[in-house]
């Protein structure tokens, strides 16, 4: 029987490069997000696999009740999650703090924050009443080193750094594994979003740059599931060769 995982944010970059490298390996997929028209195009591609099922959910995680209803009306075959992705996240804007837009602010806290708690609390229960499940909490560099204008995207992912660390020991006792990933500088649409639409500035951040790939997140995360059950990978930090940390990066002229 195929196992299942659900992906948040499945709409492009890493939830999309997930999705695919786990459907590809014969896992059944949920697919969340909250742009139809692409949640339709990747059901279409994952099921090309062929031998596997896929289930799309069309809903906003910042959205407790919209979590809710979309979790709770899983159809019976589809409630054996194995795995949840928590990647719905993302940057919005550049400023320093007292030049903030808190329009931005509240964006990230309620989609990096709240929406992975609402759909862990949704989930989780249905891990723990099997005593199995593995959880993967998609966070940042920039959770682990606060940098010049990250201010409130950095907090929100070291909330989810410290979230995951607490997950771990509160589901200790269900034998649910969590790991929390926190890759640098990597090439999705992230910038796009950050810099709302501003192609040459995003463009730029990446100018003379080998960056991650989403697949190169999507291949840490399958192999982190494919070691034995006995081992769990609790963190890890995922930056290109020519990054070091959050301040420290090399940039061909």
């Amino acid at each position: 029987m195929n196992k299942t995982i659900i992906v948040t944010g499945a709409t492009s970059g890493f939830g999309k490069a997930i999705a695919v490298r786990f459907g590809k390996n014969g896992y059944n997929v949920i697919i969340t997000g909250r742009r139809k028209e692409r949640l339709d195009m990747l059901k279409k591609e994952l099921l090309s696999f062929g031998n596997i099922r896929v289930l799309s959910l069309n809903f906003d995680v910042r959205k407790n009740d919209e979590v809710n209803k979309a979790i709770q009306n899983l159809p019976g075959e589809w409630k054996t999650i194995d795995i949840l992705v928590n990647n719905a996240g993302l940057a919005a804007g550049f400023s320093h703090i007292d030049e903030g837009v808190t329009d931005d602010w509240e964006r990230m806290i309620d989609t990096n924050v709240k929406g992975l708690l609402y759909i862990t609390r949704a989930v989780a229960p249905l891990m723990v009443a099997r005593k199995s499940g593995y959880i993967f909490n998609i966070g940042s560099i920039a959770g682990k080193e606060v940098y010049e204008n990250g201010n409130v995207y950095c907090a929100s992912k070291s909330a989810v750094d410290s979230i995951s660390k607490a997950m771990r020991i509160d589901l200790l006792k269900h034998n649910i594994r969590v790991t929390h990933i926190a890759p640098g500088m990597a090439e999705t649409e992230f910038s796009i979003v950050r810099f709302k639409g501003d192609k040459e500035k995003a463009d730029a951040v990446y100018k003379g740059f080998d960056a991650l790939t989403a697949d190169d997140i999507a291949d840490v995360i399958y192999y982190c599931a494919s070691v034995p059950a006995h081992v769990c990978i609790n963190d890890l930090v995922i930056t290109p060769t020519q990054q070091a940390s959050a301040y420290y990066s090399y940039k061909r002229e």
